[in-house]
């Protein structure tokens, strides 16, 4: 069975940033500090452009299985990609969350600060309490 494309690094986060242009830099760091805060873990580089926090492990009905982090972000050039593993079924979360798009598991904002920080913790906690009842840790 094929294993998952985006696999942690041993890239450094904070050189990581630093690389990406000033204007994402701080919101990078805020989004490392609470993220950390959220998951108590420092973060890891998942290939060479996402920073993932905490870890679960999931097996699926197919059989497939592997690892992935609870929460994480990747900054890019339109948006900051923020992933949001459980998905975005908490619309009373997400009505307070201020001015951002979905994908599946992605929420795009153009910066931090057009968002509820307050709002995105809530929504942070909201997934990793799903993700640990759908794969509970071991």
């Amino acid at each position: 069975m094929a294993e998952n494309k985006t696999q942690p690094t041993s890239m450094s986060i904070q050189e990581f940033i630093k690389s990406q242009p000033e204007h994402r830099q701080a919101d990078c760091f805020r989004l490392v500090e609470i993220m950390s805060k959220i998951t108590n873990d420092q973060g890891t580089m998942w290939g060479p452009s996402i920073i993932g926090f905490g870890h679960y492990h999931y097996k699926y009905e197919s059989g497939r299985e592997g690892d992935f982090f609870h929460v994480g972000f990747s900054p890019r050039k339109q948006n900051l990609t923020i992933y949001v593993m459980a998905g975005f079924g908490a619309s009373e979360i997400m009505s307070k969350l201020g001015k951002y798009k979905t994908g599946k598991s992605c929420l795009y904002v153009k910066k931090l600060s057009d968002i509820s920080e307050d709002a995105l913790e809530e929504l942070i906690h909201y997934s990793i309490k799903k993700i640990n009842e759908k794969y509970p840790p071991k």
